[in-house]
């Protein structure tokens, strides 16, 4: 969520950032500056009338202890008892009053509250406007794998080796589904051992968050309300609050210190955890995407760090060296991307992606982003600490992918193949398949 203020000060510079984006917010801009200046005149007149209720029944409390007095003393109460059903009458309309504003302003704060959940993330100022077609590498790593024979495709490859049952995976669970076996099983579970095994000898603390989620996780994450219907929804009969399948660890880690208050010697907040992930939208069918390049369940595991807004961008540049290195130690050809301000998701402020060359797609596909979202998230979730001196402000959120196999594995398998069909295995990975070196039929 944006800093209003930030609205307020400068609506234009808001309007062009998310322009950048592109995305044009200008008439949602409008509305929530005349929300709330309508918002804040409510909340004024109520307070006014409150004070004035109050005055009344102080007033009227005195004007009751004069009518006892005179009363006791046999004298005309009439003008008293005037004067005091004149002030109950004012009372009761002044209840009215409130009543109505109270609705009013109830209704006028949802409708702020939705108007700004809506607003995506301001780009960071050095982001090249427009979409990928503006995205800019910044380094390449590594050599560009050759052959001097016919290499095959991952499908072919991971079918004869018998490291993924396609057809199996299609029948348990449809389309853009898959099971590992035997070898692929065990070459999967060492990816993320190499990756927890790398990310706990950094110094990051190992979670396993729950997989189910509720609608607030995705809501602080930046994910809804917008994108709530690209997940998978949980539906419990005894229950009618919203679940849904996390489409990434970041929607739960994100949610960790949800309503709460750190302190400055808490920060930063260094965590990976391991999950599956589960998503609707499984992309592209095209031919050239055919196997488990894109699909509706993949493991990932995801780097993700609380920090102080001063120490936020060390952190973004040492996420993303996290995710060069793991790439790197796999022995693959990458690039480092930096991603134009339209192609950073709506919660980011900036993104670089990590991507590896898939032979089979003659193409680059991204492995990793490592993202900066500032204070957004932290604002939509009240996620927020106490500076040295007392002041409190909030925190800023950062997260990677350290790594998802989904992409790895196809090209861990193309890269490393060699004529005969069988497979190198990279030596980072060896300590956990028994020093096995080959994978062979």
């Amino acid at each position: 969520m944006l800093d209003i203020r930030k609205i307020k000060e400068n609506p234009d510079a808001v309007k062009a950032g998310l322009r950048a984006k592109e995305v044009d917010c200008d008439a949602t801009v409008d509305r929530i500056l005349e929300l709330d200046v309508q918002i804040r005149g409510l909340k004024t007149s109520t307070e006014s009338k409150t004070a004035e209720k109050n005055k009344l029944a102080k007033e009227n409390g005195k004007l009751f202890g004069q009518k006892k007095g005179a009363e006791k003393q046999g004298l005309d109460t009439a003008a008293l008892a005037a004067q005091i059903e004149e002030n109950k009458q004012k009372s009761i309309a002044l209840d009215a009053s409130i009543a109505d504003e109270a609705a009013l302003l109830k209704d006028l704060s949802v409708e702020f509250r939705t108007a700004m959940l809506s607003l995506p993330n301001l780009p960071d100022a050095d982001l090249l406007p427009g979409g990928k077609e503006n995205n800019e590498p910044l380094r390449y790593v590594g050599k560009k794998p050759e052959f001097d024979f016919e290499p095959k495709h991952h499908v072919d490859l991971c079918t004869n080796l018998g490291l993924i049952d396609y057809e199996r995976g299609v029948k348990l669970a449809g389309s853009g589904n898959w099971m590992y076996t035997g070898m692929g099983a065990r070459l999967e579970w060492a990816l993320l051992n190499y990756f927890i095994d790398t990310h706990t000898a950094d110094g990051y603390e190992f979670i396993l968050p729950p997989h189910m989620l509720e609608y607030q996780c995705g809501e602080t994450a930046g994910q809804f309300p917008k994108f709530a219907d690209e997940v998978y929804k949980i539906s419990n009969p005894t229950d009618d609050r919203m679940h849904y399948m996390l489409p990434t660890a970041e929607a739960a880690l994100a949610s960790v210190y949800r309503d709460e208050i750190l302190t400055e010697a808490d920060l930063p907040k260094k965590y990976f955890a391991y999950t599956p992930c589960f998503r609707r939208e499984a992309g592209s069918h095209r031919a050239d995407e055919r196997g488990m390049v894109r699909g509706h369940q993949f493991n990932k595991v995801e780097m993700f760090q609380f920090t102080t807004p001063e120490t936020s961008d060390e952190a973004f540049d040492e996420l993303v060296t996290k995710a060069e290195k793991l790439v790197e130690g796999l022995g693959f050809h990458f690039r480092t991307v930096k991603l134009a301000a339209g192609d950073c998701s709506a919660s980011m402020a900036r993104t670089y992606d990590i991507e590896i060359l898939i032979p089979s797609m003659d193409g680059y596909k991204e492995v990793s982003s490592v993202s900066n979202a500032r204070d957004y998230q932290a604002r939509r979730g009240n996620i927020r600490y106490r500076r040295a001196d007392g002041k409190i402000d909030f925190v800023h959120t950062l997260n990677g992918s350290g790594l998802a196999t989904s992409r790895i594995f196809p090209a861990l398998v193309e890269q490393n193949q060699r004529a005969d069909g069988s497979i190198v295995v990279p030596e980072c990975l060896r300590k956990y398949l028994g020093g096995l070196e080959i994978i062979e039929k």
